[in-house]
């Protein structure tokens, strides 16, 4: 796997991306820029561990739920 490999758009220029950090598996949803022509990592934004990624997985139910009562 490539250090990072975008894997879905969000919105605007915000973006999931799954690669490997220090050998560990990481999920980041960060905010991205145009350099150059180049899309780059921007300073505002997340990266979850797999067993982070895990409990927000098993957690979907109960956020969706949150969501839609707030």
């Amino acid at each position: 796997m490539r250090p990072y490999e975008w894997v879905c758009e969000l919105e605007g220029m915000r973006k999931v991306t799954v690669g490997t950090y220090r050998g560990a598996v990481m999920v980041g949803i960060r905010e991205f820029y145009d350099k150059d022509g180049k899309s780059l990592p921007g300073r505002k934004g997340i990266s979850l561990g797999q067993e982070q990624w895990n409990v927000v997985c098993q957690n979907q139910e109960a956020i969706e739920k949150a969501c839609t009562e707030a």
